[in-house]
């Protein structure tokens, strides 16, 4: 998956699929979008760093089902529990992880379940519940989106099961687009 590289045709379908045709107004704009990247220590993947730079920084329209979150935001059902976010550290997982049937109630295993909700990831936003949707920006799977619940954490994309989406800021979006399931592989 490249993630250092937004292709014109992977902008075009963002702008149409989030029905951006404001010519950029509701986009955060190259300076500030760079000012957020280095107060974070990050480069956000592509396309999503073009997205909100030229596109639009976070919309009503979904996906998720509760809209897209504006860079550097959390969704309103956050909550204020889950402490200081730390784009910079890295993103702690690489496979799927169902804490609630992790038998491990470690201060460490506790300390990995804070992490992920904290580290090397932006919130895209909510469906609801405590189900959130992370793109990874710092660590070994950067550019990749992972939906995190209250109970486990999974990545996204037909190469780790589940769906048939593509991996990936665009390929889930392209997936929301066309009206399919998040998890629609048999």
């Amino acid at each position: 998956m490249r993630d250092d590289h937004a292709t014109t045709q992977d902008i075009a379908e963002l702008r149409a699929a989030f029905g951006a045709d404001d010519d950029g107004a509701s986009a955060l704009g190259w300076d500030a979008m760079r000012a957020f990247e280095a107060r974070h220590g990050i480069v956000l993947p592509e396309p999503y760093r073009t997205f909100v730079a030229d596109v639009t920084d976070g919309s009503y329209l979904g996906p998720p089902d509760c809209g897209l979150t504006a860079l550097g935001e959390l969704p309103r059902d956050w909550g204020d529990d889950a402490g200081a976010r730390d784009l910079g550290e890295p993103f702690p997982l690489t496979e799927p992880w169902l804490w609630e049937d992790d038998p491990d109630a470690s201060e460490e295993a506790e300390a990995r379940i804070a992490a992920v909700y904290r580290h090397g990831s932006v919130v895209l936003g909510t469906d609801g519940c405590g189900m959130y949707w992370h793109l990874v920006v710092t660590g070994p799977h950067r550019g990749h989106i992972w939906h995190v619940t209250d109970v486990g954490a999974v990545p996204f994309g037909a190469e780790f099961g589940h769906t048939t989406a593509e991996p990936g800021f665009a390929g889930w979006v392209r997936h929301w687009a066309a009206g399919r399931p998040w998890f629609d592989a048999g």
